[in-house]
């Protein structure tokens, strides 16, 4: 896989996961609960994809290659990145009105 695939990849693996907890009321789109979620269950969600979506990227910088450095400003901006990613799912639950019938 070369190097743009890789990045474009890891980017569709993160929007898509980034979305997953507002729009799935199962656990990790998954595991059916009982009751539905509430806010600080997604975040939590969130945090927990936010590394797998992270180790994704590892996995293939590592197999192109040798992995680059990397300090608390990249694992800042990448968190940031990824719940600005999130927002569009957060406008949907939380932010739109949705007529009941």
């Amino acid at each position: 896989m070369n190097q743009g695939l890789s990045v474009g990849l890891v980017i569709a693996l993160a929007v898509l996961a980034a979305n997953l907890p507002f729009v799935s009321q199962r656990l990790f789109g998954v595991i059916a609960l009982k009751q539905p979620k509430w806010l600080a269950m997604r975040l939590g969600e969130l945090v927990v994809l936010y590394f797998l979506v992270g180790g994704v990227g590892l996995w293939l910088e590592q197999r192109a290659g040798q992995i680059a450095p990397q300090n608390w400003e990249f694992y800042a901006i990448t968190a940031t990145l990824f719940v600005t990613l999130a927002f569009p799912g957060f406008v949907f639950r939380y932010l739109t009105k949705r007529h009941e019938r």
